[in-house]
Order: C-alpha cells, then structure tokens, then sequence
C-alpha cells in the first residue's frame, strides 16, 4: 500500500514530469479550473519500460526476499 501524498508534493511531482517532458498540462477554462495531464511519447516509452521492470519485480520478488534474509543472516 503506498502512503498518501499530499497535494503539494503532487503538484512538485506533476511540474517535475512536466519540465522532464515526460507528461503535458492542459488547462480548461472552467469554473473552477480543470488541469488535464497526458503522457508525451517519451514518457509512454518510459512507462513501457518501467512497466517492464515492474513485472520482472513481481516475478522474482521471492527470490529478492530470499537473498535480502539470507544476508542478512550473515
């Protein structure tokens, strides 16, 4: 389970990945505003590999414990 976070650190997150060009930000003139985020194609290529590396997390995440144990049994 991920801890919250707060607004402000969303916001810092969200700036970062937009200064990065990872994600873009639209603004609509709504009352009040909405803020709309999307995915630039470096940051779905981004995704794609994370996503990879999350798989391969979940698969081996026995063996990680495993190996985390035994060292530190040492």
């Amino acid at each position: 389970m991920l801890a919250p976070i707060t607004q402000r650190m969303m916001t810092t997150t969200l700036r970062g990945l937009e200064c990065d060009g990872l994600i873009t930000r639209t603004v609509h003139p709504t009352v009040p505003p909405q803020v709309e985020y999307d995915l630039t194609d470096a940051g779905r290529e981004l995704l794609a590999i994370i996503s990879r590396v999350a798989r391969w997390t979940d698969k081996h995440l026995e063996t990680i414990h495993s190996a985390r144990a035994a060292c530190r049994g040492r």
